[in-house]
């Protein structure tokens, strides 16, 4: 089964968030391809703030996502922080880039989840994960949220994927509970996906 771990990350959490996601579908037996979305702001607009600055400094040369990672998945797992209840403006420049992929129908019948994070409880992290589902039904993609399938769930309780939440400076650290439901989330698309691949 082929896992592509498609993200967007400012500060460096959806990073850690990919970089986890994606082990733990190495470990549940998938091939996992993992790749950042290329940052369109001009990192002079952001230079006076180290987070963001330093995650662009380490990930400006990793290979940068495309529609054909997509093509390659038999599922897919996106994260993108919230932003005003929605993916970021990066992240939703690299969904208006896949209109030739829809159009031909190959964005359909892979299964689809995703992972989130906010600065502030209840930043509209449920929200942005709904809003990238709606762009799953457009695409015809199978979404697989974790649901309450694991008590975990009830620890981290977000049924909808896998959220964070930053704090105000932006430098929380994630919690074993987001890093085990990260790896629940990766683990169950890992296992859905796998059966319709056959």
């Amino acid at each position: 089964m082929k896992l592509a771990v498609i993200y967007y990350s400012a500060t460096g959490h959806g990073t850690t968030m990919a970089t986890i996601t994606a082990k733990a579908a190495e470990n549940a037996g998938a091939e996992v391809r993992v790749r950042h979305i290329a940052e369109t702001v001009d990192p002079a607009a952001f230079a006076q703030n180290p987070a963001w600055t330093a995650n662009h400094e380490a990930t400006k040369d990793l290979p940068a996502a495309s529609g054909a990672d997509i093509e390659w998945a038999d599922a897919v797992i996106f994260g993108s922080p919230t932003r005003f209840g929605n993916v970021t403006g990066q992240f939703q420049s690299f969904i208006d880039s896949l209109g030739g992929l829809w159009a031909q129908g190959k964005l359909a019948n892979k299964v689809y989840a995703g992972f989130t994070s906010s600065q502030t409880t209840h930043g509209g992290q449920e929200a942005t994960l709904l809003s990238l589902y709606t762009t799953i039904m457009h695409f015809g993609g199978i979404i697989v949220a974790p649901g309450y399938t694991d008590p975990l769930k009830f620890a981290d309780g977000n049924p909808y994927g896998a959220s964070h939440i930053t704090g105000p400076d932006n430098t929380n650290e994630l919690s074993n509970e987001v890093t085990a439901a990260l790896e629940h989330l990766a683990t169950r698309v890992v296992e859905i996906g796998g059966k319709l691949a056959g």
